[in-house]
């Protein structure tokens, strides 16, 4: 008896073989042909699931900042004191990256999807439903005289910018960070963020 293939399958194959390639090439050197031929899928196989290389990206992207997200948060909400929040933010987003290279690679260095674009609406939707989120942790902790008040931009400039930064040039070939540079990535965060910047 033959079995019946499930069409997620191909679904399945596609995104995972795209991240692979967008991963390795970029996504504006990765052509439709050089997709297919990574998940190996036929053309109508490939049009049966998605419209375009774009509709693949904006899908994958969505799909792995969704995933990011939602562990961000997990982590997040495990504490309740402002100092282990931010050091143990830093900490968790160096590890993903470690854990999650190609995906970590795709939100580190690709242009997210705009509005009007495949993917858009629901990397915005996304966003709003995560800075939600964060901000219910955050503003707690600077009514408390715990964390400087600071607008969104400079929080993840604070937060996570020199964490980024970093993990960019460890996937350009810079040599993977030790335990003691998160320590002093993390310590450098709390330390821009606190309240007390005379402590």
């Amino acid at each position: 008896m033959t079995a019946v293939k499930n069409p997620r399958d191909g679904r399945l194959r596609i995104l995972e073989g795209a991240l692979r390639r967008f991963s390795q090439d970029g996504v504006s050197a990765t052509t439709l042909a050089s997709l297919r031929e990574e998940s190996g899928v036929s053309v109508g196989s490939f049009y049966h699931h998605f419209a375009s290389k774009d509709h693949v990206f904006g899908v994958l992207y969505a799909e792995t900042q969704r995933i990011y997200q939602e562990a961000f948060l997990q982590e997040l909400f495990r504490h309740t004191e402002a100092r282990d929040g931010i050091t143990g933010i830093v900490a968790f987003h160096m590890a993903w990256c470690g854990r999650h290279p190609e995906r970590a690679r795709l939100l580190l260095t690709e242009r997210p999807p705009r509005r009007a674009e495949p993917g858009g609406p629901e990397v915005a939707a996304l966003r709003k439903a995560f800075f939600t989120e964060v901000a219910s942790w955050w503003d707690p902790q600077t009514e408390r005289g715990s964390i400087r008040q600071v607008g969104t931009l400079m929080c993840y400039v604070l937060w996570l910018g020199a964490a980024q930064e970093t993990c960019r040039l460890w996937f350009a070939g810079v040599r993977e960070p030790s335990e003691e540079d998160v320590a002093a990535l993390s310590e450098a965060a709390w330390h821009s963020l606190r309240q007390d910047q005379s402590a």
